[in-house]
C-alpha cells in the first residue's frame, strides 16, 4: 500500500458528479475555487458561532480553496491541520500592537513595481497578486488577495528592465501571489526574458501550486520549463498530510524535468509547531524529491499573530533533527527580520567554549569535545587574482570588515555623532 494518500473527491457531496478528467484539470478547479460560506457549508459541518465569525472575517479578508485542498479537510474536526490553514478565523480581525502591515519592508526596498532589491545579487520579483488558495498566515495579505488581477504588463517591462540595468543581479525568485496562476505563455515570457539578460545565471519560482493545487504542474508546463533551465522550484508543504498520491506526482514531474525542488514551511502554531511533526514531514519530503529548505518563524503582519509560537519552539525542532535524521533532512531554521533586515538563520548552541587553542563543542547527543586549532591559523591570502575582480569585493555589511575595507560599521542617526 502507498504511503501516499490519495483524494476519494467522490465521498465530498459537492463532487460526486465531477469526472476524474474535470477533477485533474487544473482550471476546472480554479472555476471551482471555494469563496463564500454556503459552498463551504456543504465541505465542512460550520457551526453557528463559526459560520457568524466567518462572516465576520469575510468582512475584511477574502477566502479562496480549491476544491482539492478542500478535499483534504477533515469535515467535523475543528482542529484540522489542512482546516486551520485554509479556512478564516475570528482571530485574523484583531491586530496586535507588534503587527505590521509589511513586517519584510518589501515595499520599502522596492526600486520597481513588484520588485524588492535587499540582497546584493538576487531580487525577488511579483509578478502577480493572486493565488489559487489563500493561506490564512500570509505574509504578504496586504497586497494577496485583496482583488483578482494580474500585474499589468507595463509593470512586469519596468521590473524587467531594473534587472537589465543592474549587472549584480545573478539571481531572481518569481514570487507572488502564485506566478503559476498565470498561463504557461505569460511565464514563458518572464523566463526567455530573464535568459536573455547575460548576468542572471539562476531563475526561481516560489509557488504552492504543487500542495494546493498539483493538477497545475501539466506535462506541457514542464516541458516549457526545461527551455529556461537552470530553473528552481521552492514550494511550501507545511504538514505531512499535505504530501498526497497527486502532490508526489506533481513534484515527480519537475524533478523528472531537471527542476530542483525546495521546501519552505512556515512553523504554525497547532500545525507543525512539534519536533516528530516536522520530522515526519522533511523525511517524506525527500521521498518526493523535496528538499526541505527552510523553516520560517510566522511573520509580523496584521491577522496572524494567532499562527506565531516562540522562536524557541523552532530551535527545539532542529534540535531534534539534527542527527536524528540525514543532514540533507535538516532545513535553516531563519527569522525574516522586520523592517527589511533578511532572513537570520538560528541554531542550537553547538559551540559551548573557545580558545586561542581549542574549541569545545557538543553533538546532538549531548557528547562533549575539543577541536584543536592548527598552529598557523592565517590564511595565505592575496596571491591570486580572484580578489581582484571587482565584482567580487565585499559590497556591504560585515563582509567589508571581515575583509578590512571596513573598520567599524554604524548605525545611521547615532546618537552620539550628532553630539
Amino acid at each position: 500500500m502507498s504511503q501516499f494518500a490519495t483524494i476519494e473527491y467522490c465521498k465530498t457531496e459537492l463532487y460526486k458528479n465531477v469526472t476524474h478528467e474535470e477533477w485533474n484539470n487544473w482550471k476546472w478547479q480554479l472555476k471551482n475555487v471555494i469563496r463564500d460560506i454556503p459552498t463551504l457549508k456543504k465541505i465542512i459541518n460550520l457551526g453557528a458561532k463559526e459560520e457568524s465569525d466567518l462572516e465576520s472575517c469575510l468582512k475584511k479578508f477574502r477566502m479562496a480553496i480549491t476544491p482539492y485542498y478542500a478535499s483534504l479537510m477533515d469535515k467535523k474536526y475543528k482542529r484540522c491541520v489542512i482546516r486551520l490553514q485554509a479556512v478564516p478565523r475570528i482571530m485574523e480581525t484583531e491586530d496586535k500592537h507588534e503587527d505590521q502591515g509589511d513586517p519584510l519592508h518589501e515595499d520599502v526596498d522596492s526600486p520597481a513595481p513588484g520588485l524588492t532589491h535587499r540582497y546584493p545579487d538576487r531580487v525577488l520579483f511579483l509578478i502577480t497578486h493572486v493565488c489559487s488558495m489563500y493561506c490564512r498566515y500570509c505574509t504578504r495579505r496586504r497586497v494577496v488577495g485583496v482583488e483578482d488581477s494580474f500585474f499589468a504588463q507595463k509593470a512586469v517591462e519596468e521590473g524587467l528592465a531594473y534587472i537589465r540595468d543592474n549587472k549584480s543581479i545573478r539571481d531572481v525568485l518569481l514570487s507572488g501571489g502564485d506566478p503559476l496562476m498565470l498561463p504557461d505563455d505569460r511565464i514563458e515570457y518572464v523566463l526567455s526574458e530573464l535568459r536573455k539578460i547575460p548576468h542572471v545565471e539562476i531563475i526561481r519560482i516560489g509557488s504552492r501550486m504543487p500542495v494546493v493545487l498539483p493538477q497545475r504542474i501539466t506535462a506541457k508546463f514542464v516541458e516549457m520549463i526545461k527551455k529556461y533551465h537552470p530553473v528552481y522550484v521552492n514550494t511550501h508543504f507545511n504538514h505531512p498530510r499535505e504530501i498526497t498520491l497527486e502532490s508526489k506526482n506533481a513534484c515527480s514531474r519537475l524533478a523528472d524535468a531537471g527542476v530542483p525542488i525546495g521546501n519552505q514551511s512556515v512553523l504554525l502554531k497547532d500545525i507543525n509547531d512539534c519536533p516528530y511533526i516536522m520530522k515526519s514531514l522533511v523525511q517524506k519530503l525527500l521521498a518526493v524529491r523535496v528538499k526541505p529548505y527552510y523553516i520560517y518563524q510566522c511573520d509580523l503582519s496584521k491577522g496572524i499573530s494567532h499562527f506565531r509560537t516562540s522562536i524557541t519552539k523552532g530551535i527545539e525542532i532542529i534540535e531534534n533533527l539534527r542527527g536524528h535524521t540525514t543532514g540533507m533532512a535538516v532545513p535553516t531554521f531563519v527569522v525574516d527580520a522586520p523592517g527589511g533586515g533578511g532572513k537570520i538563520p538560528l541554531m542550537p548552541n553547538y559551540l559551548l567554549a573557545q580558545s586561542d587553542r581549542r574549541l569545545v563543542l557538543r553533538n546532538y547527543e549531548g557528547v562533549i569535545t575539543t577541536y584543536t586549532q592548527p598552529d598557523n591559523v592565517f590564511s595565505d591570502c592575496g596571491k591570486c587574482h580572484i580578489c581582484d575582480r571587482e565584482s567580487l569585493k565585499p559590497l556591504d555589511g560585515v563582509a567589508k570588515l571581515l575583509s578590512g575595507e571596513k573598520l567599524t560599521l554604524e548605525p545611521e542617526g547615532l546618537i552620539r555623532r550628532k553630539r
